[in-house]
């Protein structure tokens, strides 16, 4: 019996329910996204590798990952408060009808619109005034989450590219390669990764990943 503990990389098996309905809405597996008719071809389906206790997951999940068996099925339930939150009432605005039809949108329930850079959902239509949410749409629902650990992850280049993939995907996962090579991680890079983003990646690589002894990043010169 092989069981992991926080700071294990780990590659994981999952999917995440409403509790309330019982119904699917995360994935790591293709066909059951498919079956539930949640499917988004813009993403990579499989198991993914994670750390544990480093939120790459939800925060209930995490959590429970904790202790746990590899290659044992798993079921937790997540409260509110280790999912996304209870729903919090001032985000919920109301706001006329004439700004929809500014935009030419006709708003009905449980549309989702972007308004100044937050992402709002339709709530009700009432006349002349229309409910928006700006609470995250699963806000203070429970959920039930189903997952296996298939096994611990011991390469570094793995532990090293699933740390990137949570760390500097806001600057574009495919702008970055990876070597490692006698303890020293050699990052090489299309655009500049900012200092202060390099030292709280750097950090990180001391803190998880001690078998790492040296970073050297570079830039790729255009061709």
């Amino acid at each position: 019996m092989v069981n992991v503990k926080k700071g294990d990389f780990i590659e994981i098996q999952y999917t995440g329910k409403i509790k309330l309905g019982n119904k699917v809405f995360d994935t790591s597996d293709e066909k059951i996204a498919k079956t539930n008719k949640i499917h988004n071809p813009g993403i990579k389906y499989g198991s993914i590798i994670v750390c544990i206790g480093e939120k790459n997951v939800l925060k209930g999940l995490d959590k429970d990952l904790d202790g746990k068996e590899i290659g044992k099925d798993y079921e937790v339930n997540i409260s509110t408060v280790d999912a996304f939150g209870p729903k919090i009432p001032k985000l919920m605005k109301t706001v006329p009808m004439s700004l929809f039809r500014k935009q030419n949108m006709n708003p009905y329930p449980g549309l989702q619109i972007n308004a100044e850079g937050r992402i709002g959902t339709v709530r009700s239509v009432n006349g002349g005034r229309i409910i928006l949410d700006f609470n995250h749409p699963l806000a203070g629902r429970e959920l039930i989450y189903t997952y296996k650990i298939i096994k611990k992850i011991e390469d570094v280049k793995a532990k090293v590219d699933s740390l990137m993939d949570f760390t500097i995907s806001m600057f574009g996962r495919d702008n970055f390669k990876t070597k490692v090579e006698e303890n020293i991680l050699k990052i090489s890079a299309k655009m500049l990764l900012p200092e202060p983003v390099q030292k709280i990646f750097g950090d990180k690589v001391e803190e998880l990943i001690p078998e790492i002894k040296k970073i050297e990043f570079s830039v790729e010169k255009p061709k």
